[in-house]
């Protein structure tokens, strides 16, 4: 068998490759229109995207779309913008402004390709008339906090937005549109990939407003008026605006996982998915996961070892502390304190844009002897989990995972290795 290190790094990268646009994007393309075709889209990797599109679109293109800063891609014919992620900022505003250009005045027979990822909730930065650009930096600042899922902070964002909730593709009409989505969210749903700037919302302002209850969020009050005055709804599914929209999934993390699956496979490992929408905060995801995997180990239940356990979604951290984050490393974190170094348990963890929360890290890999060296260099592993600094502890031990940007965004992945009961636990 390979390395364990190296085994679960493979798969990892085998996940990232699978959502590589270059490949799953091309068979999805639609016919040339009659009229123009114009391309727009926000996300992590919208910049690859528009690139396979260059690559298999012969003759006249034009058009815009808006990625994170240090991901942009090299087109010829379709503008890149980089812009700020998770927290918008002038330049992510300025683009949508573009784009929402680029799309007014289009005729009947024109075509607008619309190519969304995750990410492009915070690049697409669209305040609703009455919001400053500060209103909306101040509210998702708050909801990256709050421990809100991806789902609950979507319906506010979409509900506080001039391009989100379906209002785009509301503003090609009457061009068709076609959407080409890569899903970073836990059971795909269209309307969360970006807040769904291109589809019908079934979401309403008092939705958003009960979220920010639940959350105890403050938020500035032409915010707060805008949703108790309605003002805020998004387009809904009987709107005729979006009567001809195409909305077409290219990528998911479950196409990853089971790329991933594959690598394990092919090394004599047995592979489990034990599914692609796992949330939850991700230190009680991480405690789980370590009984899961210590009943393996130690009672070969309900799979036998050798084999490794395959995770996708996307968890959440209530920051309390004054670390760097981010819930990857916050998951592998407290899986390590679960399984108190088991010698048969290795696992990795990593958001499959390469970023995990605010930092240029994409995870990091825990060996079973990775609490035993942060003890020797002084470092306290729950004092780590507690300050919500999973990236100092991995950092320091030298087991950070670091891909630089991937151009692609699946969510997170996590595999679990149990090589077998290492002579029992301890």
């Amino acid at each position: 068998m390979l390395a364990a290190r190296e085994l679960l790094r493979r798969m990892f990268d085998a996940a990232v490759a699978a959502a590589q646009p270059s490949l799953c994007l091309p068979p999805h393309l639609p016919p040339r229109p009659r009229g123009r075709m114009v391309v727009i889209g926000a996300g992590k990797a919208s910049a690859a995207m528009a690139r396979a599109v260059e690559d298999n679109v012969d003759g006249p293109l034009e058009g815009l779309v808006v990625t994170r800063y240090g991901y942009a891609v090299r087109c010829e014919r379709i503008e890149i913008v980089e812009a700020a992620h998770p927290v918008p900022d002038a330049a992510g505003m300025e683009a949508a402004r573009r784009i929402l250009e680029k799309v007014s005045g289009l005729a009947k027979d024109d075509l607008v390709l619309c190519l969304i990822s995750g990410g492009g909730s915070a690049l697409l930065a669209a305040p609703a008339p009455g919001l400053t650009l500060a209103d909306k930096q101040a509210v998702n600042k708050a909801l990256l906090k709050s421990g809100a899922n991806i789902s609950e902070m979507n319906c506010v964002r979409r509900h506080l937005s001039k391009l989100k909730g379906g209002r785009l593709a509301a503003a090609c009409y009457p061009a068709k549109v076609v959407t080409l989505l890569i899903s970073d969210v836990p059971g795909d749903d269209p309307i969360d990939i970006a807040s769904g700037p291109t589809v019908p919302d079934p979401t309403t302002c008092e939705d958003a407003l009960a979220i920010l209850r639940r959350y105890a969020i403050e938020v500035p009050d032409r915010v707060r008026g805008l949703l108790e005055s309605g003002e805020g709804e998004t387009v809904k599914a009987d709107d005729p605006r979006l009567a001809g929209i195409e909305t077409r999934m290219i990528a998911t993390p479950q196409m990853a996982l089971e790329a991933a699956a594959v690598v394990a496979r092919e090394a004599s490992v047995s592979a489990y998915i034990l599914g692609d929408r796992l949330e939850g905060e991700a230190r009680d995801v991480g405690t789980v996961m370590g009984g899961v995997a210590l009943q393996v180990a130690d009672r070969r239940q309900p799979f036998p070892p050798p084999c490794v356990l395959v995770s996708g979604g996307e968890t959440t951290v209530t920051v309390r502390g004054t670390g760097r984050g981010g819930r990857n490393v916050e998951f592998l974190l407290s899986l390590g304190i679960a399984l108190h170094g088991h010698p048969g348990i290795h696992a990795i963890a990593g958001d499959t844009d390469g970023v995990d929360g605010l930092e240029e890290i994409a995870g990091a890999y825990l060996a079973p002897d990775s609490l035993e060296r942060a003890w020797s260099k002084g470092i306290n592993p729950n004092d780590s989990l507690a300050n919500n600094d999973g990236h100092g502890f991995f950092e320091a031990l030298g087991d950070s995972v670091v891909t630089g940007p991937t151009l692609t965004n699946v969510n997170d992945f996590r595999a679990i290795l149990v090589a077998g009961d290492g002579g029992g636990h301890r």
